[in-house]
């Protein structure tokens, strides 16, 4: 590992967005950085994300109070069960806390910021203070890539057209290229104002190429950190536990996960849709379905067809809420992973080797979801023209990837890709150690906290 030259540790800012899909890499790679022993690692995020968080290593946290607008107490700081409705108003109060993420700047006196992509201002308090920083990007590289060549060369074609057609042409039922374009320069923004570097969740055996392209049109050295997995906590309540008895009476990749991460609900349509395609595909399944914290929900077997939950008895299980995702990606029972194509579940999937039935949602999905094909680990759910699901395409992709003698090539490549994974270690850590350490040497932080921890 790399020696430390400053004669003492550094010490790193690390702020993420307050999404959990951006909270537990950003959480992964403190624990990496960590390990090294070079560096004092704080995250700062609210106290509505801290308090769901757990570690021992060595991490401190900071607590950042965004102002208590009315229609958002301070429980709702956080997207987890956010309705989507509240997204623009838990934007705002962020972006309202900018006096508060400079004063804990002027105290805590941090070597180098890693900041998110949701935040330009986090980057600017920080070149006030002669603080370097470097954006954590948590997306596919594929996806940023997307939206750079959108914006820098209009008009031009992609070079990768299997990451871009379908993508976009899903968007359009889903988003306005315009919204698209929005978000758009709010990620340039966030790029544009990092270091010469820019860290990517994300490793070259499957980005590569777009990592080189991304590089060409930010001008910026684009730097690999790897997958960062969390390792599974151990099942510890009744609940949990009654999940993983429950998988152990299925046959050898007989059942799929199915889950679509904690930030998106499901439209009424599509939740039927699903219901209905795992019902004829006649494969066991586990799912996993979330409310919005602060909506009226319906209880399970109101919200699920007419009798679903009695029928699919022998063949499934619902969960309302959580599951131990890692757990029962991991194990050997679990033949497919119905999913959102959120980046972390995409690399999760790769981890376990898990093939995956992608059907994207919004954001970067689309283009994850053509990302995870290309590499051959799973397969899409393709909607029609006006952007609908179909139970009956559902429950073909199904059978497909976990029990049809064509579907051997997908599962065989997720298996290769969790080995390829598995005998990598720790190499884009080490060598992203290394220009980090460097990036610090360029500032004037004086790595004394006053801060208090949380």
């Amino acid at each position: 590992m790399t020696m430390n030259r400053f004669g003492r540790k550094q010490t790193v800012l690390m702020f993420p967005w307050l999404g959990h899909g951006h909270i537990s890499p950003f959480l992964e790679l403190a624990k990496k950085l960590s390990n090294t022993n070079l560096f004092d690692i704080y995250l700062c995020s609210t106290p509505a994300n801290l308090k769901s968080i757990k570690t021992s290593h060595g991490i401190q946290f900071i607590e950042l109070n965004l102002p208590t607008l009315p229609e958002l107490p301070p429980h709702l700081h956080t997207t987890n069960g956010l309705p989507s409705h509240l997204m623009p108003v838990l934007k705002k109060a962020f972006d309202m806390a900018t006096d508060e993420f400079s004063d804990i700047l002027k105290a805590l006196k941090p070597d180098l910021l890693i900041y998110d992509i949701i935040q330009p201002w986090a980057p600017v308090a920080a070149s006030a203070l002669s603080i370097p920083s470097v954006v954590f990007i948590t997306t596919s590289v594929a996806a940023t890539m997307v939206h750079f060549h959108l914006s820098n060369r209009p008009g031009i074609a992609l070079p990768f057209s299997t990451i871009y057609y379908r993508s976009y042409e899903y968007g359009k039922v889903v988003k306005s290229l315009e919204d698209m374009r929005k978000d758009e320069d709010f990620v340039m923004e966030c790029v544009n104002r990092s270091s010469y570097l820019v860290l990517v969740k994300s490793f070259k055996e499957i980005e590569g190429k777009y990592s080189d392209y991304l590089s060409v049109l930010t001008d910026k050295r684009i730097v690999p950190v790897g997958p960062l997995v969390a390792e599974p906590s151990p099942v510890e309540d009744e609940e949990q536990n009654s999940v993983m008895q429950w998988l152990e009476t299925k046959a050898v990749g007989s059942t799929v996960f199915v889950s679509f991460g904690s930030e998106y609900f499901l439209s009424d349509h599509d939740l039927e849709e699903i219901a209905y395609g795992l019902e004829i595909s006649d494969v066991n399944f586990i799912w996993v379905l979330r409310f919005p914290k602060v909506e009226r929900k319906l209880g399970l077997s109101e919200a699920l067809p007419l009798g679903f939950l009695e029928r699919v008895k022998d063949k499934g299980l619902v969960i309302e809420g959580w599951a131990p995702q890692g757990k029962i990606l991991g194990h050997k029972n679990i033949g497919g992973f119905v999913s959102h194509c959120g980046w972390s579940s995409a690399i999760e999937a790769m981890k376990y080797g898990v093939p995956v039935i992608a059907m994207p949602m919004h954001l970067d999905q689309p283009i994850n979801a053509r990302l995870v094909e290309e590499v051959g680990i799973g397969m899409e759910v393709v909607r029609d023209e006006n952007g609908r699901l179909s139970r009956e395409k559902m429950a073909a992709v199904v059978r497909h990837v976990v029990v049809s003698k064509l579907g051997e090539v997908v599962r065989e490549t997720a298996k290769k890709m969790s080995s390829d994974l598995s005998m990598k270690g720790e190499e884009e850590i080490e060598a992203a150690v290394v220009e980090l350490l460097q990036l610090c040497s360029l500032g004037g932080g004086g790595g004394r906290s006053e801060v208090g921890e949380v």
